[in-house]
C-alpha cells in the first residue's frame, strides 16, 4: 500500500523517505542475479550507511559488506550485531587510522586493500604484534584511473609483497572498474590471477563493482565476487543510464513548495544541503515524480527552483517527490531518513553519516 497523501501531510520537509518495499526488490533482483552466476555479494553501504539496510542484504544472501572508511565500518559494526565481515576499499594511512584498524579488526572478519608497498608496510607494521593477521587485496586499476595498480605484473608484485608481509594474508585482488568494463576487468584480472598462482600463492577473491552494468557482471567470469552500492536505492543518474525505471527509486526526498514567484517558476524547501550539487553528468537537479515536465534548474543552500516551459500548476504548500541525482551522497546530508514500510513512515538515524575518517 503506498503512501497516503494524508501520511505525507504529516511528515516535515525537506525529508528523505525510503521505500522498504522497493528496497527489498531491489536487494532481491542483484542477488538472484549473482547467485545464478555464482558471484558472492558484498554490498558497499556508502549508499544508505544504516545497520537495518546492511541486514536485509546479509539476510538475502551477502557474504558481507564494503565500506570506504574506518569510522563507517565501526558505526556499523556497533549498530547490528549482524555484521561481523567487512572488507574495507580504500588505503589505510596514518598510525592513527592503523591502531583503529587494528581495534576493528579484534571483532569482526576484517580486509582492506592496498596498491602500494608504502601502504602494505604500513599495515604490516601494526599488524605483526595483533593476534590475528589482516587480509590484504591488491586494488587494480581496470579503467576507471582512480586507485589501483595500472597492470598485473605489479599486482603479482604486490601480491607477494603481501605474502611475505608479517602480520598480513594476501587475499586477492579487487578493482572498481567504469561502467561496462567487464572485458578489462576478465582480461587484467585473468592475466593477475595467473602471475600470482604461478609464485605459489592462492587468490581467494577477485572482487568488482559498480551498480550501473551490475547485471553484466557474469561477462567477467573471473571474478568470484561484486559489491554494488546504489542498486539498493537507485537514482535518477541509473535511471538515465536505463540501469532502473523510477519505480525502481526507493529514495526520494519530499518537499514543499514555498513560493510561486511566477507562472512557470516554483520554489521548495530543499536547496544544495538536501539534493546535493552532483550532476554527473546530468542537466538539473533530480526528477519531480509525475511532472515530466519540470526542471529543478537551480539550487541555493535551502532553495530549490523549479521550472516549466508550461504554467507550472504549483501552488505554496503542494509537496512533490523527487527523485535525486545521486542517492549516496543525499543520504549523508541527514541525521534521519523516513524509512516506509509498507504506508507507515518511520524516523530512521543515519549511523554512519558523517563517518569520513
Amino acid at each position: 500500500m503506498p503512501l497516503s497523501a494524508e501520511s505525507l501531510r504529516q511528515i516535515d520537509t525537506p525529508s528523505v523517505l525510503v521505500d522498504l518495499d522497493i528496497a527489498r526488490a531491489n536487494i532481491a533482483r542483484f542477488q538472484a542475479y549473482a547467485d545464478s552466476h555464482r558471484l558472492k555479494v558484498r554490498p558497499h553501504i556508502k549508499t544508505h550507511k544504516l545497520p537495518m539496510m546492511a541486514e536485509l542484504q546479509l539476510a538475502a544472501g551477502a557474504v558481507g559488506i564494503t565500506c570506504q572508511k574506518i569510522s563507517e565500518a565501526e558505526a556499523m559494526v556497533e549498530g547490528s550485531a549482524a555484521i561481523r565481515d567487512v572488507l574495507i576499499t580504500y588505503n589505510i594511512v596514518g598510525e592513527q587510522k592503523l591502531l583503529r584498524l587494528k581495534a576493528l579488526g579484534q571483532k569482526i572478519a576484517l580486509s582492506v586493500v592496498a596498491d602500494s608497498t608504502t601502504v602494505i608496510d604500513g599495515l604490516s607494521s601494526t599488524f605483526r604484534t595483533a593476534g590475528e593477521p589482516l587480509t590484504v587485496l591488491v586494488e587494480c586499476n581496470t579503467g576507471a584511473n582512480r586507485c589501483g595498480v595500472a597492470s598485473p605484473a605489479e599486482a603479482a608484485a604486490l601480491a607477494a609483497h603481501i605474502d611475505q608481509a608479517p602480520g598480513l594474508i594476501f587475499g586477492g585482488f579487487m578493482t572498481y572498474p567504469p561502467a561496462g568494463g567487464e572485458a578489462a576487468v576478465q582480461a587484467f584480472m585473468t592475466e593477475a590471477k595467473a602471475r600470482v598462482e604461478a609464485r605459489g600463492i592462492a587468490v581467494p577473491v577477485i572482487t568488482s563493482g559498480g551498480t550501473p552494468t551490475m547485471m553484466k557482471a557474469g561477462d567477467a567470469p573471473v571474478t568470484t565476487e561484486y559489491r554494488p552500492g546504489t542498486y539498493i536505492y537507485n537514482d535518477r543518474s541509473l535511471v538515465e543510464r536505463g540501469a532502473c525505471g523510477w519505480d525502481d527509486c526507493a529514495l526520494t526526498v519530499l518537499a514543499t513548495v514555498v513560493s510561486v514567484p511566477a507562472e512557470n517558476r516554483a520554489i521548495i524547501d530543499a536547496g544544495s544541503k538536501t539534493l546535493t550539487s552532483d550532476l554527473l553528468g546530468l542537466s538539473g537537479y533530480g526528477h519531480v515524480l509525475g511532472r515530466d515536465d519540470i526542471a529543478i534548474d537551480q539550487l541555493s543552500e535551502e532553495h530549490g527552483r523549479l521550472v516549466s516551459a508550461l504554467p507550472i500548476n504549483l501552488k505554496v504548500g503542494d509537496r512533490v517527490r523527487i527523485v535525486p541525482n545521486h542517492a549516496c551522497v543525499v543520504t549523508n546530508m541527514v541525521d534521519c531518513v523516513m524509512v516506509v514500510d509498507g504506508a507507515k513512515p518511520g524516523a530512521v538515524r543515519v549511523e554512519a553519516r558523517g563517518c569520513l575518517v
